[in-house]
Order: C-alpha cells, then sequence, then structure tokens
C-alpha cells in the first residue's frame, strides 16, 4: 500500500489477469455460491489476482437491522453470535483463495453494520484471513485506487491505474448507473479505469478524453469505465418478495475479468492495454 487509500500491486512486464467482483452477499441464502465458487477456482488454476469491491457480505440479519429477515439468514449463521458466526465461515470457506485476493473494499452493507453495530466486518475478514491463512490481503475503503505497476528489465515503468468505488444511488433500472460513470468521468482524473458495483448491473464503457501536452500535442486517452453485478438471485423467477414487489428485473449474475497487458509503444515507452469481459 502507497498511502492509506492507494495499493500498488507490483508485476513483471508479462501480461496479467484480474478477477473482479463485487456484491457477492455472501453470507445471503440467495448467493449462488456455486458459481461464484467455479469462478473463484478459475482464478486459482490460472493464478489471478482478486478484487473484492464492496458488499462481499450482506449482513441484514443482526440486531437493530429493520431489513432482517428470517428467510433471508443462513442455518449455520442462526446463532446469537450472527456477526462472528457469518465472519468465522467466511475465513474458512474463502480460504482456498487467500493467496489470490489483494484488496477488499467496503459496501454500503459493511458501512451499515459497522453504523448499526459498532463492528468493522472488512477488517475482522482481513485479520482473520492475515493470521489463518498467512495471507496479506489489504482493506481497501468505500472507494480507493489499485495501481498495477510493470516494470521491465531495465526498470522501465509502465502504471495502469484503476479508481473504484462501491457505488451510489438506486436500482437505476433505466440507466443501469451510467449516470453515476458520468459524473465521475467529471471528477475523477488520471484513471485508466474506474470501477463500480451496487446496482447489480453488468457493462463496460469506454470514454475519451482530450489534452494538451506541455509540448502543445494533442494527446486522446480512454478511460474504461467498469460496472460488476451480483451473486445475489433475488429474481425468485418472478413468483415474488421484496425485489419483485418493488418492480425490479432480473439482474446479471457474476463479475468481470480483467486482461491487462504491457506493451511498448512506437516511441519506446511502456504503456499497459487493458479489457473487460463477463465472467461465464
Amino acid at each position: 500500500m502507497k498511502t492509506k487509500n492507494v495499493h500498488i500491486i507490483e508485476s513483471d512486464f508479462k501480461p496479467r489477469k484480474v478477477l473482479l467482483l463485487s456484491d457477492l452477499h455472501w453470507d445471503n441464502p440467495k448467493c449462488d455460491r456455486r458459481l461464484l465458487k467455479r469462478h473463484l477456482d478459475e482464478a486459482k488454476t490460472e493464478g489471478c489476482d482478486i478484487l473484492l469491491n464492496g458488499d462481499t457480505f450482506c449482513l441484514m440479519q443482526g440486531a437493530y437491522d429493520p431489513r432482517k429477515a428470517k428467510s433471508d439468514i443462513r442455518p449455520e449463521h442462526n446463532v446469537n453470535n450472527y456477526l462472528d458466526a457469518v465472519i468465522g465461515s467466511a475465513i474458512e470457506w474463502f480460504a482456498p483463495y487467500a493467496h489470490l485476493i489483494r484488496v477488499i473494499g467496503y459496501g454500503n452493507h459493511e458501512t451499515s453494520v459497522l453504523k448499526r453495530q459498532e463492528t468493522d466486518v472488512i477488517e475482522r475478514f482481513v485479520s482473520g484471513m492475515n493470521i489463518a491463512h498467512g495471507s496479506s490481503i489489504e482493506v481497501g475503503g468505500y472507494g480507493g485506487w489499485v495501481v498495477y505497476e510493470f516494470r521491465d528489465e531495465n526498470k522501465h515503468r509502465a502504471r495502469y491505474r484503476i479508481k473504484y468505488f462501491h457505488g451510489s444511488g438506486g436500482a437505476a433500472p433505466v440507466t443501469l448507473g451510467t449516470i453515476q460513470a458520468n459524473r465521475m468521468q467529471v471528477f475523477v482524473e488520471n484513471a485508466d479505469m474506474i470501477w463500480q458495483g451496487h446496482v447489480h448491473n453488468d457493462y463496460e464503457l469506454t470514454y475519451m478524453t482530450e489534452r494538451l501536452t506541455l509540448h502543445n500535442i494533442v494527446e486522446l486517452k480512454e478511460v474504461v469505465h467498469v460496472r460488476t453485478a451480483t451473486y445475489k438471485e433475488e429474481y425468485n423467477e418472478g413468483k415474488g418478495g421484496w425485489h419483485i414487489e418493488r418492480g425490479a428485473a432480473p439482474k446479471p449474475l457474476g463479475g468481470r475479468w480483467l486482461n491487462l497487458t504491457p506493451c511498448r509503444q512506437h516511441t519506446g515507452a511502456a504503456k499497459v492495454t487493458g479489457y473487460t469481459y463477463k465472467t461465464s
């Protein structure tokens, strides 16, 4: 970690693959753990990094939470020490992937628990993972930066800067959250990718920016905006429940793969190209 909210991941000058995940809602009975495990196992087989951008947990069944419902708690978590049970079982379940997870950020579900229950579940989860499995996972923020820094044999560097933010606002049934992407495009500078979750939608958009260098040369730059979906299947064939009663649509499940490729330009300078595609 370079500063409190900037995470540096160093790499040699070779292509790298990253699994981008958000909104797992891992402890919710509606989480498709079979699909999640398949994607995590694929990352393990290929040796990919894993980044988690908030709402890793659902955690709505604690005391003082008005959203709690008996149908939304797994049997193994239906105990007096509810939060302890969720964190303890998660440390065990995610053990095979501990060495691949690089950064875990916060979502509104985790910050809600911090507000209502006065305990930081992400700090507790990360600390437990690192102690139990010897991993070096870093705690992120609700938003922050992950920077991939590639170095060649001559120690020349090329960076790929990811600005992550869990997300804000409602379900965005019409815009799918692209308004928030437009807003972030205005005030975030120097990012190669801006990544959000929260609204359980999935897409990649490419924005172009223009700038004038100190040598009066016009430069164009791509900024990739990514939205990762969820692993929580709430539609239930349209039969009923809170998701259906509020008129919400089916949501895509899964995350996105990010392929990073360092290369040399014709000028000799190094750069990194990145593109994403949905998990299958």
